[in-house]
């Protein structure tokens, strides 16, 4: 199991208490391990606002259920072109996430330190997806905190890698059945409803995740991966992602 960091110095707000519409519930606290995980568990995250700390609860809130995800066809002749790995290269994945020279780019040193030290802990994964040449095409990473998968970013160099990786996450969330594990994406949007993603009220994404919180971790501290696919099956979907071995 993943390792609890130093506890907080600072009490975040009652999520519950903020008015509905609301979506910047506080600004300042820390950057650190256990501030960004009593986030999660409060239904926060942590996001720049104006070059200040900003914890963010937006109302809608955008999410996943991973036995929901939607593969349309075109996406699901992309599987095949890439290979997938899981905590391969965490690091690489969040520095490209983190590319200044991306639109709305906010994942700064501090962030990254902060997510660094999340994944030595045992709390932070990252999933890479890899061209026929062995070149990193993307790869997304997030927090997983019991059932919850707060995704933080995901990015692509190649068409698809980065909902490749989305496949993934689904398939490995999903592969026990347990139906009250959930994605938090933060904020709907086409691209991510064309995926399977829906908006759901702050009430009920409070709910949801009370329930997620009590389901034990998919992925744990040392995730294991399956090494090779089965034959291609679109009612398996652990045999539709290649996993990356050696």
């Amino acid at each position: 199991m993943p390792i609890e960091p130093r506890p907080p110095g600072w009490v975040l707000p009652d999520v519950r208490a903020v008015p509905p519409g609301v979506e910047l519930v506080a600004v300042g606290a820390e950057l650190t391990p256990g501030m960004l995980l009593a986030g999660y568990r409060r239904g926060l995250f942590a996001m720049p606002d104006q070059g200040l700390l900003g914890w963010w609860s937006p109302d809608p809130r955008g999410i996943l259920r991973p036995a929901s995800l939607h593969v349309s066809r075109s996406l699901r002749r992309s599987l095949g072109r890439f290979t997938v790995s899981l905590d391969r290269c965490f690091d690489t994945v969040v520095e490209a996430c983190a590319d200044p020279r991306r639109p709305h780019g906010w994942i700064s040193a501090r962030y990254r330190t902060a997510y660094a030290e999340l994944h030595r802990l045992g709390w932070a994964h990252s999933i890479e997806v890899w061209d026929g040449t062995g070149r990193l095409a993307g790869g997304l990473f997030g927090v997983e905190v019991g059932g919850l998968f707060a995704a933080e970013s995901k990015f692509h160099v190649a068409t698809d890698a980065s909902k490749v990786a989305v496949v993934a996450l689904a398939d490995l969330l999903s592969a026990d059945g347990q139906p009250d594990r959930l994605v938090d994406v933060q904020w709907r949007t086409e691209h991510l409803a064309s995926l399977g993603v829906v908006e759901v009220p702050r009430t009920h994404y409070l709910e949801l995740l009370g329930r997620a919180l009590e389901v034990a971790p998919a992925l744990g501290a040392v995730p294991v991966v399956p090494a090779l696919p089965g034959p291609a099956d679109a009612g398996a979907p652990a045999s539709r992602i290649r996993w990356r071995t050696g």
